[in-house]
C-alpha cells in the first residue's frame, strides 16, 4: 500500500488531456456534476436495495447470467467460460501493454471464431515503483487466467476477438471517459499517460470483471469448473481492491472532472449504472456514512458485506459501452466470440 505516493501532484498537472468544465455527456449520456451529486444521495438506499435483491430468486437464475431467461437453458458451461475468456483477453491485453509495451503473446490468442488483434495499447512509464510491480502482477495474473481457460476449454476455446485499447477521440477509453464526463466529447483518454490515469483505466474493468464472474455463478454446476471460476473471481477481487486502494489514498487529490479523484470514480460509477439498467448497482469510492461515521469503500458491497453481479447482457453494455441490444461496439468493434455476444436493451 502507498503511504507516501511521489510526484503526484506533477503528473496530475501534466496529465495529457484537458479537464471538462460542462457538463455535456456523449450521445444519449447526460452525467453532469448534478448527478455525481445524485449518485452520492443514492449511496444511503443501495445497501438496501442489495438487501432486497440478493434475496430474491432471481439471484439464483440463469436469467442472472444472460440476456433472456429461456437463453440460459440452452447454453453450456463451455459457453460460459469462453464468455469469461473474452473478457480475460481484454484485461490481459490491456495490462500486458502499460507493462510491457506490447499485446499478449499470439500463441494465447488462437481458437474458434473470429480472429483479431489487441491494438493501440501502449506502455506507461510509472513515476511509482510499488504501481509499477502491482501492474506487473496484475499483468502475469491476466495472461495466467487466459491460459488457463483455454486449457479447460481446449478445443472449443473461442480466439480472441478484435480489441480496441487505443486513445484517440474514438476510441473506446476516450469514448468511456466522455461518458463519464471526465473530459469533453471531442477529447482524448490516455491511460497509458501517467499512474493516475492507468488506475482509472484499471478501475473501469476490475469492477466489471468481479461483477461478471459474481453472476456466471449460476450456471456452472461442474466441481472442477466451479472450483475454476471461484480462484479467478478471488484473483479478480484481489486486483479490484488493490486498485481501489490506492485510487482511495489519492482519494483527495484534484480530479480531472470532479473536484476529488474520489469524485471522478462516482462519475464512473454512475455512466457504468447508465449503461447496465435503471438499478443503481455500482459504486465508485466516495465515502460511505455509516454510524461510526465516514468509512471508506474499498469493496462495493452491501449490508451483508457481498459483492454483486452482474449478467453477462449487463457486462456487454459496459464493455460496448451502450445502453442499447448490441452484439459489437467499444472495446470490441467487431463483438466478442462464442455464444453469449449480446448485450441488453436498457435504453
Amino acid at each position: 500500500m502507498l503511504t507516501n505516493y511521489p510526484g503526484t501532484a506533477s503528473y496530475i498537472n501534466s496529465l495529457s488531456f484537458p479537464v471538462k468544465q460542462g457538463s455535456q455527456g456523449m450521445a444519449n449520456t447526460s452525467m453532469g456534476m448534478e448527478a455525481l451529486e445524485v449518485h452520492a444521495e443514492r449511496q444511503q438506499g443501495r445497501r438496501a436495495f442489495f438487501r432486497a435483491a440478493l434475496g430474491a430468486a432471481a439471484v439464483g437464475s440463469g436469467a442472472f447470467l444472460v440476456s433472456q431467461a429461456a437463453q440460459a437453458q440452452t447454453l453450456s458451461e463451455f459457453d460460459v467460460l469462453n464468455f469469461a475468456l473474452n473478457l480475460e483477453y481484454l484485461e490481459a491485453n490491456f495490462y500486458y501493454y502499460a507493462v510491457y509495451g506490447q499485446a499478449i503473446p499470439v500463441s494465447a490468442t488462437g481458437g474458434t471464431g473470429a480472429a483479431g488483434a489487441a491494438t493501440g495499447g501502449k506502455q506507461v512509464t510509472f513515476s511509482d515503483r510499488i504501481i509499477a510491480e502491482m501492474a506487473r502482477e496484475i499483468a502475469e495474473d491476466e495472461l495466467n487466467h487466459v491460459l488457463f481457460l483455454r486449457r479447460q476449454l481446449g478445443e472449443r476455446a473461442v480466439a480472441q476477438p478484435a480489441i480496441d485499447l487505443s486513445v484517440s477521440p474514438t476510441s473506446a477509453f476516450s469514448k468511456a471517459a466522455q461518458a463519464a464526463t471526465l473530459i469533453p466529447t471531442t477529447a482524448s483518454f490516455d491511460p497509458y499517460a501517467s499512474d493516475l490515469n492507468f488506475l482509472y483505466g484499471a478501475f473501469l474493468f476490475e469492477d466489471v470483471g468481479v461483477t461478471a464472474y459474481k453472476g456466471s455463478s449460476a450456471l456452472i454446476t461442474t466441481p472442477a469448473y466451479i472450483d475454476a471460476a471461484a480462484g479467478i473471481l478471488a484473483a479478480e477481487a484481489y486486483h479490484a481492491g488493490i486498485i481501489r486502494t490506492t485510487i482511495d489514498q489519492m482519494g483527495s487529490m484534484p480530479g480531472l472532472k470532479a473536484s476529488t479523484v474520489r469524485g471522478d470514480t462516482e462519475l464512473v460509477s454512475t455512466a457504468r449504472d447508465s449503461l447496465d439498467g435503471s438499478t443503481d448497482l455500482d459504486q465508485g469510492i466516495a465515502y460511505v456514512a455509516s454510524n461510526a461515521g465516514d468509512t471508506s469503500n474499498i469493496a462495493p458491497t452491501d449490508t451483508n458485506g457481498l459483492a454483486f453481479s452482474r449478467s453477462a447482457g449487463q457486462v456487454l453494455n459496459i464493455v460496448y459501452l451502450t445502453k442499447a441490444e448490441a452484439t459489437a461496439g467499444g472495446f470490441f468493434p467487431a463483438g466478442v466470440n462464442g455464444a453469449i455476444r449480446s448485450s441488453i436493451n436498457n435504453a
